[in-house]
């Protein structure tokens, strides 16, 4: 998959690695010389310029994109640039910090695929933001134990259950529910599960591959593949950057 990212700063870059080596193709949009050089100097391929106008993004190649990923700490960069992707047919994934209310951020949620707080999922966050998908690892916490984002499907079996009739393997708990776009929260027994509902769960490896078939609908054959493979490994990444990538 190609992806232009928006902001070459720690957020930006750290999520470009994660996607090079997974085998995707990345251009990097940034103004500041020295993060363009930093950048360079780990081989990645970068366009100088304002991230929020459509001929730097068009020179980026956003017209052959799958996605693009806002990840300055400029808001109003990040908001133009997904504008200029959802124009060209790309998914968008825009970054807004902790500091912004949650009205401003329910008011943007509706425009873009998905926003993302970096402080709190780091760049593998990102990347999962950017592929997209119903299941996202957001952190490994020991060997044996992993916390994951699910979505329910309407191929899930517990579609229209209450969260007090689901039944999680002994060794998988419910941390956090949803409701489809809205924000996580604590869960409560009478909340219903249907289609875009999202609940984080804290689960052992070895029973993952059951809670993935009850959650999201995978046949056995996928869950056991995907609970194998497909659950990236994740560091939290608290050290937010000040890149602009974008206007002053």
């Amino acid at each position: 998959m190609q992806f232009v990212i928006i902001g070459a700063g720690r957020v930006g870059l750290r999520t470009a690695r994660v996607l090079r080596d997974e085998g995707h193709e990345i251009m990097l949009v940034e103004r500041d010389e020295q993060r363009i050089k930093r950048a360079q100097n780990q081989d990645f391929p970068v366009i100088e310029g304002d991230g929020s106008r459509e001929p730097i993004l068009e020179e980026a190649g956003v017209e052959d994109a799958d996605a693009v990923g806002a990840l300055t700490s400029d808001l109003n960069v990040n908001f133009t640039a997904c504008m200029v992707g959802n124009h060209h047919g790309c998914r968008t994934v825009m970054r807004i910090d902790e500091a912004y209310r949650e009205g401003i951020y329910r008011k943007y949620a509706d425009q873009v695929d998905e926003i993302i707080h970096p402080e709190r999922l780091g760049a593998i966050g990102a990347k999962n933001a950017l592929l997209g998908g119903t299941i996202r690892a957001i952190a490994d916490i020991a060997p044996s134990l992993q916390v994951v984002e699910l979505t329910v499907t309407d191929a899930a079996p517990v579609n229209g259950y209450t969260l007090s009739e689901l039944h999680l393997p002994a060794d998988a708990t419910v941390l956090a529910f949803g409701k489809n776009n809205s924000p996580l929260e604590i869960p409560t027994e009478d909340s219903s599960l249907e289609v875009g509902d999202r609940l984080v769960v804290l689960a052992d490896f070895d029973v993952l591959s059951e809670v993935r078939q009850l959650l999201v609908g995978e046949t056995p054959m996928e869950a056991a593949a995907n609970a194998g493979s497909g659950s990236s490994s994740i560091s939290t990444d608290r050290d937010a950057d000040s890149d602009t990538g974008g206007m002053n």
